[in-house]
């Protein structure tokens, strides 16, 4: 069977988590044992080394201006169609084979509309809705997202297969005081921190998460100086108000915005952080919760959408609308040495739950069902 994969989404040099997906689970695809051929399809030429040659596999660079989906990956898929076409970062082409599946993320954007541009939005439901009507089957990365898709869309249950992703098993703690202390001072980092990473914006509920720093800063009473809240990663669609929310609160000396943080230097940031705080009003998975795991940080992240899935009973989890419970995880992570005992050993057991190479499996699974029908 040949089964072609949209690898668009691999060449993009700033990975969000969808993205990372795309890479990570089409590695690992390709690494397994089976008689089935690929053919990955690029809108761009991926850089160097990233798809070393090997038997079974071709490339198909074709570059496109605009609209590379819906016209030229049509064109492909009318030419030369494969058995069974896999899309896991975007949506599926106009033209499109018999067979397909397309993995749906999250639909956190009917949940927090207001955090997207009116156009985007549009084509947020739009493709969604495309995906889930013409997709032979579809992969959700968690039953969060299942149960949104078959609520907002009426997709059947039949349809939808839940396969988590997996996490960067290369990712581990950082021993080295030196190159974390390098890190986090070319950050402008000094002392105990708490750390969140990921997009700036409203949906990873910051604001909330400011207002909760702030109420544990001013009960403060321990022996040792408080932490600095990072907050790490781009700016994203109407991230004002979490910088307007710092000003308020008089918290600038102890709130910093180092931005985008690259690869290279995110297993020393995480390893360095007193408490990794996650409280997301909405996630159609977890990542940065289970990379905080992979590095012994004690998390405290939302108690909704897809998150309890992702951290299972190894963080503590509370309700992302209630700033005082938000305030106390913080301080009880902080300051109670037995219980960050008990959440990083916790982490590093909950982890294991999660491989690429278990994702990879599973979908191709769903992939030879897809192609059966």
């Amino acid at each position: 069977m040949l089964i072609g994969i949209d690898a668009s989404r691999t060449t993009i040099a700033r990975r969000t988590g969808t993205e990372a997906y795309s890479l990570e689970l089409t590695r690992a695809l390709l690494a397994l044992t089976t008689e089935h051929r690929w053919r990955l399809y690029f809108n761009q030429a991926p850089a160097r080394n990233t798809w070393p040659h090997r038997p079974g596999v071709e490339q198909r660079v074709m570059p496109f201006s605009r609209l590379w989906t819906h016209l030229r990956l049509s064109l492909e898929m009318f030419e030369a169609p494969p058995d069974v076409l896999f899309v896991p970062a975007h949506v599926l082409p106009l033209v499109r084979p018999r067979h397909s599946v397309v993995t749906v993320h999250d639909l956190g954007y009917h949940h927090f509309p207001d955090a997207h541009t009116r156009s985007a939005l549009a084509y947020l439901k739009l493709s969604t809705r495309m995906n889930a009507r013409w997709a032979t089957l579809i992969l959700a990365d968690s039953e969060a997202t299942r149960n949104d898709l078959m609520r907002i869309y009426r997709t059947p249950a039949e349809k939808i297969r839940v396969v988590y992703p997996g996490r960067n098993e290369g990712l581990q703690r950082v021993v080295d005081r030196d190159r974390i202390g390098a890190v986090a001072g070319s950050l402008g980092i000094g002392g105990d921190y708490i750390l969140y990473l990921g997009t700036l914006q409203p949906r990873k509920n910051l604001v909330r998460l400011v207002e909760a720093f702030g109420e544990m800063l001013a009960a403060w009473n321990e022996d040792v100086p408080p932490p600095t809240l990072v907050l790490a990663g781009k700016k994203g669609w109407l991230s004002g108000d979490i910088f307007r929310s710092v000003e308020r609160l008089d918290l600038s000396k102890h709130v910093l915005f180092p931005g985008y943080v690259p690869d290279e230097d995110l297993p020393a940031l995480l390893s360095g952080a007193r408490v990794f705080a996650f409280p997301s009003l909405y996630e159609g998975f977890g990542f940065p919760v289970l990379e905080a795991m992979a590095c012994d940080v004690p998390v405290v992240c939302a108690d909704s959408s897809s998150l309890p899935e992702a951290a299972g009973d190894a963080a503590l989890r509370v309700d992302p609308l209630d700033t005082e419970a938000l305030a106390e995880a913080l301080h009880r992570a902080l300051t109670n040495e037995s219980l960050r005992s008990q959440l990083i050993q916790a982490g590093r057991q909950q982890i294991q739950q999660f491989s690429w190479q278990k994702s990879a499996r599973q979908t191709l699974e769903v992939l030879e069902e897809a192609a059966a029908r």
